[in-house]
């Protein structure tokens, strides 16, 4: 069998902790998964991998497997950037990964938009707002919204990312508007768990107020929670560049209009400037510039 193709479930396998999840990823059968772990088992006359009913785990051997098995995939990867310098065409396979939100707003779009102009290469895009280990997992960029990105990562700014109240016209017909900030509190929200715990900060001139928000409604996404608050069940605090076709059409109403939102910014990461690929440089700069102009 391809025993680099091996080393990449492998390394798959260990990454996830499953073999269906592998499989899923990889685009086989869960047999082929399984065939090729028991063939580099075989192979290095090592069991790598501890099975159980609930997850799958690495032994000793399985732990130094896949740090040279992740060497000789990045060395895969030189292989083919150095063809690349010959014949000037982007090839190979880039992995992204980044909010739910953003991708469905705005990256599935820009990434179709990359590769209309380069046929040669593939994008995995992996959604999702779980902090990843971008060199366990193989990630080449990862595309974050924060105000503090992690220092051990190079981070390249690709927009500002602001973010406004809203709420539906039925809601506000039947609730009424919020007129301060403090006033939220007696309003049904919508909140994002992984923020701040309902605690909402507002700035206005030299003011600055935090409300503890009262949330029978919390969610890990900010898709869901836009979804929540055009089905009437409350005010959400959205990014705008997810907001902004709603409030354009009028089916969400922007409120507080004389406060704003603390903004953050939204992230290119990677983990090195060295052996940076081209496909890399190349999509960071389309990035970049695709982003540039962006006024959500």
């Amino acid at each position: 069998m391809d025993r680099l193709t091996a080393m990449k479930v492998f390394c798959e396998v260990a990454a996830s902790g499953s073999f269906s999840a592998t499989a899923d990823k990889l685009e086989m059968s869960r047999a082929m998964v399984t065939r090729y772990i028991g063939e580099l088992e075989t192979w290095l006359d090592a069991r790598l991998l501890q099975r159980t009913t609930r997850k799958v785990t690495l032994t000793d051997a399985g732990e130094s497997c896949l740090r040279r098995s992740q060497q000789m995939l990045a060395l895969m990867d030189n292989i083919e950037e150095e063809t690349l310098r010959h014949d000037g065409e982007l090839r190979g396979q880039l992995r992204l990964t980044a909010s739910m939100s953003f991708g469905f707003a705005h990256l599935a779009a820009a990434i179709s938009d990359f590769l209309a102009q380069h046929p040669q290469l593939k994008i995995d895009l992996n959604v999702s707002d779980r902090a990843v280990n971008l060199v366990e997992e193989r990630i080449d960029l990862a595309i974050r919204i924060s105000s503090e990105p992690d220092p051990m990562l190079i981070a390249r700014p690709l927009a500002r990312c602001d973010s406004v109240l809203v709420a539906s016209p039925g809601y506000l017909s039947e609730n009424g508007i919020p007129q301060s900030p403090a006033a939220l509190t007696q309003h049904r929200c919508l909140s994002y768990a992984n923020f701040g715990r309902s605690i909402w900060s507002f700035l206005r001139g030299d003011e600055h107020e935090q409300v503890a928000v009262s949330s029978r409604f919390s969610a890990n996404e900010a898709t869901v929670l836009l979804h929540a608050a055009l089905a009437d069940g409350g005010i959400a605090l959205q990014p705008t560049y997810l907001a902004q076709p709603y409030l354009d059409n009028g089916q969400l109403i922007a409120l507080l209009p004389d406060w704003q939102v603390p903004a953050m910014t939204i992230y290119a990461l990677y983990p090195s400037r060295r052996h940076l690929s081209p496909a890399v440089r190349a999509l960071l700069d389309f990035l970049v510039e695709r982003f540039a102009a962006q006024s959500w």
